[in-house]
């Protein structure tokens, strides 16, 4: 009788364990550098921007290393190797540096990444200026996401395999979608602040036109 799959991996702790810790260093820089009076929303944002520009830098950007210039997942060494194969048992496009996929993380590794980055500057300073980058950020992120797997979508998904619970349901579903929900509230958030502003000041001008 032939074993049943392994669901979880030592590389699989590995690489939520990683997940995790970022997540708490972007708390604590939330804790660190916002004011205790701080929205919650600011400061829900704070932390979703710390831990995605972490991800952006240290997770996406070894995979963007392993990928160019010749290499590939599939045939590198090292723990990040190791994680990525681990991911592309459930998408197979990224242990073969698949040119879409690179491009999408160029994208986001060199571009996405510095913005967090920069937006978070912003918070800190208590710019409100912050929330038309925000709107740029994530209409990138949302497009990231759609470019990744739309065209898979429509091939039939022939790179994706979901017989694994865990790559299932933690790797494609939760790892992908909050990138999906996150990025659509933050864009409320921000378009609320933006529209609110301007119809103030339109107001104002009517008021003191008539």
């Amino acid at each position: 009788m032939a074993d049943a799959p392994t669901i979880f991996t030592k590389t699989s702790a590995f690489s939520l364990a990683g997940v995790a810790g970022i997540g708490l260093l972007a708390h604590l820089g939330a804790k660190t550098l916002l004011p205790r009076n701080a929205r919650w929303q600011d400061r829900f944002t704070f932390i979703w921007l710390a831990f995605d520009a972490m991800i952006h830098f240290s997770f996406e950007g070894s995979f963007l290393w392993l990928s160019v210039f010749g290499r590939q997942v599939n045939t590198s060494s090292g723990p990040f190797a190791e994680l990525w194969r681990e991911y592309a048992a459930a998408d197979f496009r990224w242990g073969t540096a698949d040119p879409t996929v690179v491009s999408l993380e160029i994208l986001t590794v060199l571009g996405a990444g510095p913005m967090c980055c920069y937006i978070l500057y912003q918070l800190a300073r208590g710019d409100a200026a912050r929330h038309y980058w925000i709107i740029v950020l994530s209409t990138a992120e949302l497009y990231g996401g759609w470019m990744t797997f739309c065209p898979e979508w429509l091939t039939g998904s022939p790179n994706l395999n979901t017989s694994n619970v865990l790559h299932l349901w933690v790797y494609l579903v939760l790892m992908n979608t909050i990138w999906v929900f996150i990025p659509l509230w933050l864009m409320y958030d921000s378009y609320t602040h933006i529209a609110g502003a301007l119809r103030a000041t339109q107001g104002s001008i009517k008021s003191k036109t008539s």
